[in-house]
């Protein structure tokens, strides 16, 4: 995992609500957004279902680069904890 800084890290963590996240291109946007979307689908206590998230760019291209990023991750996680059947569920909603 990356070294987050603190406005980062605070974005990945914090949860209930909604998150806006702008910034610079190259500052690291995509690479929040992909930590805080893998952190919440794998919450031990809470974990959530991807297609309940709204993730928006402003491009097709971002939307594409997003969406595979997250699946690189789910298929990662997916490894280190195989058979877990919610893993498996995320990583269907995002490959259709």
């Amino acid at each position: 995992m990356p070294e987050f800084t603190k406005e980062q890290k605070k974005v990945i963590d914090v949860r209930n609500r909604d998150v806006l996240v702008s910034a610079a291109a190259g500052s690291g946007k995509t690479t929040v957004l992909v930590e805080r979307i893998i952190q919440m689908i794998t919450d031990e206590a809470h974990p959530a279902d991807i297609d309940h998230l709204l993730v928006v760019t402003f491009t097709r291209a971002a939307a594409r680069e997003m969406r595979e990023k997250i699946r690189n991750a789910i298929e990662r996680k997916s490894q280190e904890n195989p058979g877990n059947s919610h893993l498996l569920r995320q990583a269907a909603y995002v490959f259709h």
